[in-house]
């Protein structure tokens, strides 16, 4: 094989981009020169050589049915120029390089049931984890989460009334997946795990067990005659992190798994510097199918933040400016010992913790 050129991957990688972009994208990658926002869940980028695409953006949930992607690309097919991609936050998004094709493109969308929006200062689709349907150590239905806030956020999502954009995110567990946002919807277990020392020794790996738990509260134990696990209550910080390499510790429970929201978590330096979220609301009911105990208090954040926050403040920059005694206030939330970060492995942090100071 020749020296100037590269062997192609074997299966390792992500695939090349480039042969699914609309074609006007390909020929002007890089060589944008500004970009336009006629309306909510419009987009139109103008390139330096005078060409332009528009964009469509339309709510989907991540987790599609075959049936419900055919349709999609169907009208990808007839009414724009056959390019699709889905972004990170699971919508789609139309590409068409004729301004007239944008009004049909919309009518046949939301005429199909879909909803355009998520761009620019609205609530965007709430990206979540996979829930239920493909994880196996669930503390709740995340996807379950997310139709149920989304349908009591939709006219957010359709509307560009917000000061800013806002992300908000919701997880299944609280080890693996999930993701920080403006607003964040976590499981939060609030009792160690229950051991079935019967299956410990046939189905767990104790040493990989032992070496997973983040504060060393597992330790190796005979239990009946039989190798198993014991753990340090006094330790535990119950996240469920020993759950998945060892089912026979169960963490999950009806009764003791309970939501928490946290906000402020911003990835972002364009305004301010990035910053990780809070915890500003524990205990709430893991209620499923419809969650309106956590969906009422993410509404009621989203009112003061609307009300309060000026242009362009993120929620994480209106807390800062208002301060956390005021976010309480103005949201009606109680604060809690919970909200105090009073873990024995934070004593070093504790006079640098905004939960907290002295």
């Amino acid at each position: 094989m020749s020296a100037d050129k590269p062997r192609s991957p074997i299966e390792s990688g992500c695939p090349d981009a480039f042969q699914y972009m609309h074609p006007v994208m390909r020929k002007n990658y890089g060589q944008w020169k500004y970009h336009e926002h006629p309306k909510p869940g419009v987009l139109r980028h103008v390139a330096y050589s005078g060409d332009e695409i528009w964009t469509v953006r339309v709510g989907t949930q991540r987790i599609l049915d075959i049936f419900s992607l055919r349709k999609l690309c169907d009208i990808g097919d007839e009414y724009a120029d056959g390019y699709i991609h889905f972004t990170i936050r699971s919508n789609v998004e139309y590409m068409v390089a004729d301004p007239a094709k944008v009004e049909p493109l919309i009518k046949a969308v939301t005429d199909a049931g879909y909803i355009v929006g998520g761009t620019k200062n609205s609530v965007t689709m709430l990206s979540h984890t996979q829930g239920w349907l493909h994880c196996d150590i669930p503390g709740t239905d995340a996807s379950g989460v997310v139709k149920s806030m989304m349908d009591e956020l939709i006219d957010e999502f359709r509307n560009c009334n917000m000061p800013n954009r806002v992300h908000i995110t919701t997880s299944c567990c609280q080890i693996n997946c999930g993701g920080q946002g403006d607003i964040a919807i976590n499981v939060q277990h609030t009792k160690p795990p229950k051991i079935n020392h019967d299956l410990v020794s046939n189905v767990c790996e104790r040493p990989s067990v032992v070496a997973r738990c983040p504060v060393a509260a597992i330790r190796p134990a005979m239990v009946n005659g039989k190798p198993s696990l014991e753990v340090d209550e006094k330790k535990c910080i119950c996240c469920g992190a020993c759950f998945p390499p060892c089912p026979p510790m169960q963490i999950n429970d009806a009764e003791h798994s309970k939501l928490a929201i946290w906000v402020g978590g911003n990835h972002s330096n364009a305004r301010s510097k990035p910053t990780f979220q809070k915890l500003v609301a524990a205990g709430i009911p893991n209620n499923p199918p419809r969650w309106p105990e956590a969906t009422a208090i993410v509404k009621n954040i989203l009112k003061a933040y609307k009300e309060d926050a000026k242009d362009w403040e993120r929620i994480n920059d209106w807390i800062e400016r208002i301060g956390w005694p005021r976010f309480f206030e103005v949201t009606n939330l109680p604060f809690t010992k919970y909200h105090i970060d009073n873990w024995r492995g934070a004593r070093n942090s504790l006079n640098a913790s905004t939960h907290i100071r002295f």
